[in-house]
């Protein structure tokens, strides 16, 4: 069986509705982990939606003089209010934008993602959609998250609609993750394709995304604050619902209503360091060298009010309230996990391992478990998770006993670094080599000690969509690699050609994929590892 989320339009109603019992009538139950684990996805999901988000965001105060009040400051309504968006939650926030908005509204231009109309349509999820009067023109493009011709029109459209407003105006922007790649507005005589080869080579090099980023940005018009500028001198009020680590305005979307504080010499950095500079086309040497990219005097931002109105920590401590209402010991890590997603399958590892170690009372005081604590310590230092603290999350775990399920929390976003051709996604891929690296651990004579536990390990991304595949993520037990071995599936070969997808549609039939569609929303992704006691429950 495929896990198929399918309840997103009615999120807090009936079928997602929050179970009514107690913590412990919850944790008495014998509902599997998998299916404990799939309800506190979903829940992070839900409560990271852009309309109630929006609607806590966003005021439109009516009287003799009409202003919007963003997170309490307010804005005049002097002259005409136009409204622009880019991302995958755009859309459910361009809707509750203007039924707040009203006639106030002259006009307004998206760019969304290719086929989200249809999909959302599809899936009953009308209350994202807008209205059939709409002031706001809708374009699609992007198709698989990658830059394409129909999201350079939108792009086009938003910049010359910036370009016309004079100071009495005020230009509402709508920001949400997958911006860059719905902005897409080159700086001659860079191409899009060019532009795009440039990006796709970095990132199968294991560019983070803040690298991406700056080169996005060095070669844009409308990216590092480029459409604030062409607003200017209209006020700019920027909503962002953040998919970035550490929510870092100037990344989101590559900035577009943020200074740029990027310069030459940051990029060819970047482009040395994946070996890149000698195979640059001649358009993108030109633009590097220009003065375009090196601004003599800072430039005044002034008429420009940037506000996060959601995130990925929005998302986790959400689930947190769920697992606890379900009766988990829970931990909330980090919402700003990073790193190769081979280096954090293996943090993943060592972490499910010292858990289960911890809460043993045959292998407590076991000279493994200072071993493996140890490596997890070293790990942990190499990854640099900025707040990640394992002392005292210990420190929580130590009030469990055997009986008491635990749940540890994290979100972010791991990079993959391609080495072969095959079809996945970074969750997916997390989830399949933990699930090696968990094998690996119990073939071992001293790790029989997992036997005595019930692991489930999941990873998903919050837009609905992991890479170039129509699965959010996966999730996996401790039992499925060798379970895969038995039906005659190699995972390692399967991990070499980056090709966890096929993997995962192949092995009983994808019942380990997360398959949501497209949830209307983007804060990165959401990490959760459900560990019990064998019979505990």
């Amino acid at each position: 069986m495929v896990y198929v989320l399918k309840c997103w339009p009615v999120l807090g109603r009936a079928c997602w509705r929050p179970s009514s019992r107690s913590a412990g009538e919850a944790s008495s139950s014998n509902m599997a982990l998998k299916e404990h684990g799939l309800h506190i996805f979903r829940s992070a999901v839900g409560t990271v939606l852009p309309g109630p988000m929006l609607k806590r965001a966003l005021v439109l105060e009516t009287s003799e003089c009409p202003r919007l009040v963003l997170h309490g400051r307010p804005f005049e309504l002097r002259g005409d209010l136009y409204l622009v968006g880019f991302g995958k939650a755009v859309l459910g926030m361009a809707a509750v934008a203007e039924d707040i908005l009203g006639d106030h509204l002259v006009r307004g231009v998206i760019s969304v993602p290719q086929g989200i109309q249809e999909t959302l349509q599809h899936t009953g999820m009308r209350e994202m959609l807008l209205k059939p009067q709409s002031h706001i023109q809708v374009m699609e493009g992007a198709k698989h998250n990658l830059p394409d011709r129909e999201a350079l029109k939108a792009a086009s459209t938003i910049r010359d609609l910036a370009k016309g407003l004079t100071a009495e105006d005020l230009l509402l922007v709508l920001i949400s993750g997958g911006g860059s790649a719905l902005l897409p507005a080159p700086i001659p005589p860079v191409t899009l394709e060019e532009k795009g080869t440039l990006t796709r080579l970095l990132a199968s090099k294991g560019a983070t995304i803040q690298e991406l980023n700056t080169i996005r940005k060095a070669l844009s018009l409308l990216k590092g604050g480029g459409l604030a500028r062409a607003a200017y001198p209209a006020q700019v009020l920027s909503l962002i619902l953040s998919d970035v680590i550490g929510d870092p305005l100037d990344i989101i979307a590559s900035g577009p209503t943020v200074p740029s504080s990027h310069r030459v010499q940051d990029c060819l950095q970047i482009l040395a360091k994946y070996d890149l500079l000698n195979s640059l086309p001649e358009s993108v040497q030109t633009v590097l060298s220009s003065s375009v990219t090196e601004q003599s005097t800072p430039e005044d931002y002034s008429h420009v009010y940037n506000v996060v109105i959601g995130s990925n920590r929005l998302a986790l401590e959400e689930a947190k309230r769920q697992a606890e209402d379900r009766g988990y010991l829970t931990v909330l890590l980090s919402d700003v996990m990073c790193g190769e997603v081979s280096t954090v399958a293996h943090f993943y590892s060592l972490l499910i391992q010292l858990v289960c170690l911890s809460t043993s009372r045959i292998s407590r005081n076991s000279p493994l478990k200072d071993k493996v604590k140890e490596a997890l310590s070293n790990l942990a230092a190499e990854l640099e998770i900025p707040g990640l603290d394992l002392s005292d999350a210990f420190r929580h775990l130590q009030e469990s006993q055997v009986e008491k399920p635990i749940c540890l929390l994290a979100g972010g976003e791991t990079t993959v670094q391609l080495k072969g051709n095959g079809k996945g996604g970074r969750n997916q891929e997390l989830v399949l080599r933990v699930a090696l690296e968990l094998h690996r651990v119990k073939s071992t004579a001293e790790g029989s000690f997992l036997e005595k536990f019930e692991v489930v390990f999941l990873s998903g991304g919050t837009d609905g969509q992991d890479g170039p595949t129509e699965a959010a993520g996966a999730l996996c037990s401790q039992e499925l690699v060798g379970e895969a071995e038995q039906e005659g599936f190699d995972v390692e070969a399967f991990l070499s050609n980056n090709n966890s997808y096929s993997f995962f549609t192949e092995f009983q039939s994808g019942r380990h994929l997360l398959m949501t569609g497209l949830t209307g929303t983007n804060v990165m992704d959401v990490h959760a590892v459900l560990i019990r006691a064998r019979g505990s429950l």
